[in-house]
């Protein structure tokens, strides 16, 4: 009964949003990416590929360079399960065994960065974005108490996904 009332109550929710906003929200009316860019931290670049393209283009630069695809999230999946239009929105999780171990031998408490993940946009024009935070960033935080060879992993993870970046958004 309790389950029953729940889904009810969403389904009301959700007609009351669709009567209000339409079948699709204000983000179907610009891109998710259009208000991305680069940061202390963080990097970011607007690509000519379209969003789905540059997600297959991603994947295979994460394989490529030696890294794994961990995770994934999508806002636009989610919201569509809802019956709502977005532009696509995507976290993809990156990282391997090899570097999880390495970092948690300097660092526990840094396990909780880990996956690092890059971030996919779409554009109004089409295009999408994409964008992450260096490993460095993520894992600054704990650099006073770890291991010193945390600050040189997160380094040389820079460098990885840095490459991983680079292939993703080259134009071809």
């Amino acid at each position: 009964m309790r389950n029953l009332l729940f889904a009810l109550i969403i389904s009301v929710m959700h007609l009351a949003a669709v009567f209000a906003y339409g079948p699709s929200n204000a983000l179907a009316n610009e891109g998710a990416g259009d208000g991305i860019s680069e940061k202390p931290g963080f990097v970011a670049s607007r690509t000519p590929h379209a969003y789905d393209v540059l997600y297959d283009r991603l994947k295979v630069a994460i394989k490529a360079n030696g890294m794994g695809h961990i995770t994934t999230a999508s806002a636009t999946l989610g919201a569509k399960g809802a019956g709502i239009i977005i532009p696509g929105n995507r976290i993809v999780g990156v990282y391997n065994n090899i570097w999880a171990r390495r970092m948690l031998k300097a660092s526990i408490q840094a396990g909780i960065e880990a996956p690092i993940r890059f971030y996919l946009t779409e554009n109004a024009d089409g295009s999408s974005t994409l964008s992450y935070k260096t490993p460095t960033h993520v894992f600054s935080p704990y650099f006073e108490e770890a291991d010193a060879d945390l600050r040189v992993m997160a380094a040389e993870l820079d460098a990885v996904f840095q490459a991983i970046f680079d292939q993703t958004i080259t134009e071809e």
